[in-house]
């Protein structure tokens, strides 16, 4: 990884943090994208302690708003013309129905569009690389999720598991669309399932609300370096260079619903999502 630049959302905890260290470890130049510069400078001095590498960055955007998606990918492209690999790591999970600064229901926003908007944004940076990468993390929960166009931000009906499963469905939509896109390119882009990884997704920090629950799991979970895995490989490995458009679980391609497999939907939830985020 030497001499390549990496850029990782939602790099100050968890799986972000983990992925960061791994390919800072293999000699990348990491950029952390991170909401808070609090949060954002402790992580960066962790990373580095833990890599051994003084090769990262930090950099502040936040994912649920349009503008600073925009602000942040203008500052990134001036400092760095070329992009190696794009993790698109971030998510929230909300358990009431919470939006975000444009009015987009919380995980539709930060989970798909705030990722959308960024990749378009970055793209030519990373077909200008020599073997661009693109790594969605997605979830298994996409096998239960579906997108209806005339409630997109289920302001009917919201449930957690809904809006989530929608979130993780329209990753897969995002990455076989963008997979066709990028055909004749030498860029690449791939989805994955990390697993059930014992992260803060999910907990309140304002309140502290799933704390408990989240301490009762623990024990089951996956670490977040073992979870981060299979990014860390769709990231570096030389096996997949020319492969595009799959889900991964465990380093494998794995199978997706019939649903998520629709590529006529794929190509109008694009165009959906081109609409939403101003493209």
């Amino acid at each position: 990884m030497h001499n390549q630049t990496v850029l990782i959302t939602g790099a100050n905890s968890g799986m972000g943090l983990a992925t960061t260290v791994a390919l800072a470890r293999q000699g990348a130049r990491v950029i952390m994208l991170c909401r808070s510069q609090h949060r954002g400078e402790l992580a960066l001095a962790e990373a580095k302690k833990q890599s051994g590498s003084e090769r990262i960055e930090l950099m502040l955007g936040d994912l649920g708003s349009l503008a600073s998606i925009r602000a942040f990918a203008e500052a990134f492209l001036a400092k760095h013309p070329v992009l190696d690999v794009l993790i698109n790591n971030a998510g929230v999970v909300t358990v009431k129905r919470q939006t975000t600064s444009d009015g987009f229901e919380a995980m539709t926003g930060v989970n798909h569009l705030g990722h959308f908007l960024l990749t378009n944004l970055l793209l030519e940076a990373i077909v200008r690389a020599p073997q661009g990468r693109i790594v969605n993390v997605s979830s298994g929960a996409h096998k239960i999720g579906r997108f209806d166009f005339d409630n997109p931000y289920l302001m009917r009906g919201f449930t957690v598991w809904r809006g989530y499963a929608q979130s993780k469905i329209a990753n897969i939509w995002f990455t076989r669309e963008l997979a066709q896109r990028l055909a004749g390119t030498t860029a690449t882009v791939n989805a994955l399932h990390p697993g059930a990884v014992g992260t803060n997704l999910g907990v309140n920090r304002d309140t502290g609300f799933g704390k408990a629950v989240y301490r009762l799991l623990r024990p089951f979970f996956l670490t977040p370096a073992q979870g981060a895995e299979t990014a860390v490989y769709l990231a570096t490995s030389p096996d997949v260079r020319t492969v595009s458009g799959e889900y991964w679980y465990k380093k494998k391609i794995e199978p997706i619903s019939k649903r998520a497999q629709d590529a006529d939907m794929a190509h109008r939830f694009w165009t959906w999502s081109e609409q939403e985020v101003g493209l």
